[in-house]
């Protein structure tokens, strides 16, 4: 089952993709993705829309999300090393990748 699971934000809109991006996966693999926020800033509420919205068209029924509240989860800070925020993880497919910022450029999205 694909969709975005929130630990701790739901409801947010805002931002832009870019639909020129491709996904680099199979079109069988499902992406497990974690995106790390703190609260509702403008940017994190960005990135969680731009990430949904790039999801649901490149990805369809082949993506899951993790969303990351550090102020409510401060302890994953460190263990899983995030230097700043938000930060977007790519779990698998495999290599493990991370991007940080509002993700309104799809191209590093799916160029993990």
């Amino acid at each position: 089952m694909s969709g975005i699971r929130y630990s701790t934000i739901n409801d947010v809109a805002g931002g832009d993709t870019n639909d020129r991006a491709q996904p680099a996966a199979s079109a069988e693999e499902t992406w497990e993705l974690r995106l790390y926020v703190t609260g509702r800033t403008p940017v994190c509420v960005r990135a969680i829309a731009n990430l949904q919205r790039a999801c649901a068209h490149w990805l369809p029924g082949r993506y899951r999300v993790e969303v990351i509240d550090l102020l409510e989860n401060p302890r994953r800070v460190v263990e899983d090393q995030i230097l700043a925020v938000p930060t977007l993880v790519k779990t698998h497919p495999p290599p493990i990748r991370k991007i940080v910022g509002d993700l309104s450029d799809t191209s590093l999205l799916f160029g993990m």
